[in-house]
């Protein structure tokens, strides 16, 4: 009896009897209702949260910015109605918190009454972080929380875009005003620059100048000292100038008293003057006319003296009588010349004598005309030197306090010249700093002008595309080497798997693993092997036939090979025949059972719904060894278009498992072979 014979064989009796076929057909059916109604149901689950009941509650109050009222709340429940990501249902807080817990909500996204105001309390002192409150509850549905999470980190990402591009417009409005003022202060900076540099040389020269001061405020120091011991004996001076002030106004009052009478004696003074200067012009008259006379006669007795002695000469005189004739003759002439000269020299002194009493009428008529200016002066002078008195008096009196401030003055000027010293050591000091100023002002002038070209200069528009770059300055893009068409989709590979194992496991439960009779008959252990393989084998390919058609055609799943794909799925439905064939031929109906656990097994490491990569170590390795992981990333690889290579080591992965399970069902059924009876050749109830 061949291989053919056998599996012909099985399929008659698993379709015997009416009962029989419709067990088969249930059990055929069994991966086209697991793979075709899960898929279905999760053909488009993400597709379909717009009829997810969620109870939106806005209970904002709103806010008030730059004098305009804003109200965030009401604009994102604007925004969400309008999206339509959930079924969103506005009402009060009490109706969505009795409506979460009795199911007619999945959950509730809050909006507090505070909510602008701490979205816009940025711009105060106490900035505050706005809540967006989240209210799940898992006896609606645990996955319903983890899609309530996803919601409201949506919401919250599109708050933050929009709060952030008007925080950003904000800032960079700010720019744009730091831009102009800054601008400004260029300006004001090379202003500065130019008079911190006018300032330094100010500075210099007060230094300058601050130096010459010390020296002169040390000199004034020093006349002050002097001035200081000069006047000690000011006092004393200034009594004894009091004391001849008085002495001088005593004696200006008394000639003021003794001339009130000067202008009337100097007017008879000048009477009498004038009539002594006639009378001398008189005198001076006669006396000119006696002299003229006189020496006229004395002219004449020269002629009659010389006439008498040239007659005494003749005369018969003797020599003796004679001689004292001559002598008396001589005497006469000698007393003749004296009298003469004394006519003369009384004539002179006359005629100066009328010339000075004539002086002295004009001076008595100038002193008899100057008498009352004269006592008028001295009156005044009285009067000034009274004053000069009185203001001696007062110069007496402060000569005292004088002294004390010329002290002070000198004691003052002491200080000055300490102060002035440090003033102009203060000034080098100051020249010094402006000369630091300068150069910072000089550094302060470049740095914002530097500072300026660092601020970017936009328009509005730019500031408005950079304010929404910079609230959401990540955009993804995808580009998805393969990519399955939907969530349905995504699940397919696992499920598929998981629906072969099934089937197969099914199939099981009815088709005979070995032939019992046509072991111990023919003693072929191969060919009962191969026999009892195939037929569940056969059937498991019409199974994943039959599944193909449900995710090509009824589901609409796109395949990118879809040959490849379905060979593979045969391929895996052929290898968990092997396996479970394994099973049952070495441990029955225990081998039955483990084939059932090690589904449970596979379906937690096959990484069929999240990343095989976060499973505990232990399961990581069972994945990278157990051949539904394969059988799932094969199906991937040819359902996505992915790599080709990768299904191939799949599909070797599965050609192993499916040769070492053969080879292990064959070593079992060796095994039966050698204890066969003549008892195994009856027929059993299930063949």
């Amino acid at each position: 009896m061949k291989i053919y014979h056998l599996v012909a064989t099985e399929l008659k009796r698993l379709t015997a009897t009416g009962m029989a076929k419709l067990a088969l057909v249930a059990l055929m059916l069994v991966p086209v209702l697991y793979a075709g109604l899960y898929l279905w149901a999760n053909n488009d689950p993400y597709g379909n949260l717009k009829d997810v009941p969620v109870a939106l509650v806005v209970e904002d109050t709103g806010a008030t910015v730059d004098g305009e009222q804003v109200d965030y709340g009401q604009q994102v429940e604007d925004q969400l109605l309008e999206d339509e990501s959930v079924g969103w249902i506005v009402t009060d807080a009490d109706t969505a918190e009795q409506g979460v817990r009795d199911g007619t909500f999945d959950f509730i996204l809050t909006l507090g009454p505070d909510f602008s105001t701490a979205l816009t309390s940025a711009e105060g002192d106490a900035p505050t972080q706005a809540v967006v409150e989240l209210t799940t509850n898992d006896t609606n549905s645990f996955l319903a929380t983890t899609i309530a999470g996803q919601v409201a980190e949506k919401v919250r990402a599109s708050i933050t875009e929009q709060v952030g591009k008007e925080a950003a417009l904000k800032l960079l409005d700010g720019f744009a005003t730091v831009r102009e003022n800054l601008t400004t202060a260029v300006d004001g900076a090379d202003q500065l620059a130019d008079g911190t540099a006018s300032a330094s040389d100010g500075g210099q020269q007060l230094a300058s100048g601050a130096g010459t001061a010390n020296i002169g405020a040390l000199q004034l120091a020093d006349g002050l000292q002097q001035l200081q011991a000069g006047s000690a004996a000011l006092p004393d001076q200034a009594n004894q100038l009091n004391d001849g002030a008085q002495q001088l106004s005593t004696g200006l009052q008394q000639l003021q008293a003794g001339s009130a009478s000067l202008p009337g004696d100097t007017a008879r003074l000048n009477d009498g003057a004038q009539q002594v200067a006639a009378g001398n012009a008189q005198l001076a008259s006669t006396a000119s006319g006696l002299a003229t006379e006189v020496q006229d006669a004395v002219n004449q007795a020269a002629a009659v003296r010389s006439d008498a002695e040239a007659a005494i000469a003749a005369s018969a005189l003797t020599p003796e009588q004679k001689q004292a004739l001559l002598a008396d003759i001589a005497q006469i002439a000698t007393a003749v010349d004296s009298g003469n000269a004394q006519v003369q020299a009384a004539n002179t002194q006359i005629g100066t004598l009328a010339a000075g009493s004539a002086q002295v009428a004009a001076g008595t008529q100038q002193l008899a005309d100057s008498a009352p200016q004269l006592s008028g002066g001295i009156a005044t002078a009285a009067s000034g030197a009274t004053q000069l008195a009185a203001g001696t008096q007062q110069l007496a009196d402060a000569a005292p306090a004088l002294t004390n401030g010329i002290a002070s003055a000198a004691s003052g000027a002491s200080q000055l010249a300490g102060g002035v010293t440090q003033l102009a050591q203060g000034s080098l000091d100051l020249a010094g700093g402006l000369g630091t100023l300068d150069s910072g002002a000089d550094e302060l002038r470049d740095g914002l002008a530097s500072g300026l070209d660092d601020v970017p200069n936009q328009t509005a528009d730019q500031r408005e595309t950079a304010a929404q770059t910079i609230s959401d300055p990540v955009a993804v893009d995808s580009d998805a080497v393969t990519k399955a068409s939907n969530y349905g989709a995504g699940m397919a590979p696992f499920f598929i798997s998981l629906a072969a194992w099934i089937g197969i496991y099914a199939l099981f439960l009815i088709v005979k693993p070995l032939s019992r009779r046509a072991l111990t008959a023919l003693k072929r252990p191969f060919t009962a092997t191969t026999a009892g393989w195939a037929a569940p084998a056969l059937l498991g390919a019409v199974q994943m036939l039959a599944v193909f058609g449900i995710i090509t055609l009824a589901l609409g799943y796109q395949v990118e090979h879809p040959w490849g794909m379905l060979g593979f799925m045969v391929l895996t439905s052929a290898t968990f025949a092997t396996i479970i064939l394994a099973l049952n031929i070495l441990l029955g109906s225990v081998g039955q059972f483990l084939g059932l656990v090690l589904m449970v097994l596979q379906l937690v490491t096959a990484g069929g719904t999240f990343p095989w990569q976060t499973l505990p170590g232990p399961l990581q390795v069972l994945h990278q060894v157990l051949p539904m992981s394969h059988a799932v990333d094969g199906i991937r690889q040819l359902m996505y278009g992915g790599d080709v290579s990768l299904a191939g080591a799949d599909a070797g992965a599965l050609f192993f498992w499916l040769a070492g399970a053969l080879l292990v069902s064959y070593l079992g059924a060796r095994r039966m072979t050698r204890h066969r009876t003549l008892r195994d050749l009856r027929p059993s109830l299930i063949g």
